[in-house]
């Protein structure tokens, strides 16, 4: 699947900052849900925020985890615990889903 099914395109986009990157969200009370997709490779800086779990669908990306660098493909999941700092190197073509604990983490377009 190159993309994500009409029903869930169709839900609100996320502002993303950085180009060639696109999301979904799905909101929840004290929860987000974003479908992301990644149409070129994306350096995504160090950070932290509440916790995150992470399922990916297709493509790849290089986490860095206070220093610790793990590479996820289709089928594998990671979680990022409450306040880790990390950062990431995302290829293009991934796509996933991403719940956060945390009701504000991305704000619509």
């Amino acid at each position: 699947m190159d993309q994500f099914p009409e029903f869930i395109s169709q839900l609100p986009e996320v502002d993303i900052p950085w180009e060639g990157v696109g999301g979904n969200l799905l909101q929840g009370e004290g929860i987000q849900v974003v479908f992301l997709h990644f149409q070129r490779q994306t350096v995504v800086p160090e950070h932290s925020h509440r916790a995150q779990w992470e399922l990916v669908l297709a493509g790849e990306v290089a986490l860095n985890l206070e220093g610790e660098q793990t590479s996820y493909r289709a089928g594998q999941s990671f979680y990022i615990p409450a306040g880790m700092v990390h950062g990431a190197v995302v290829q293009a073509g991934y796509r996933a889903i991403v719940f956060f604990d945390q009701a504000d983490r991305y704000q619509t377009k």
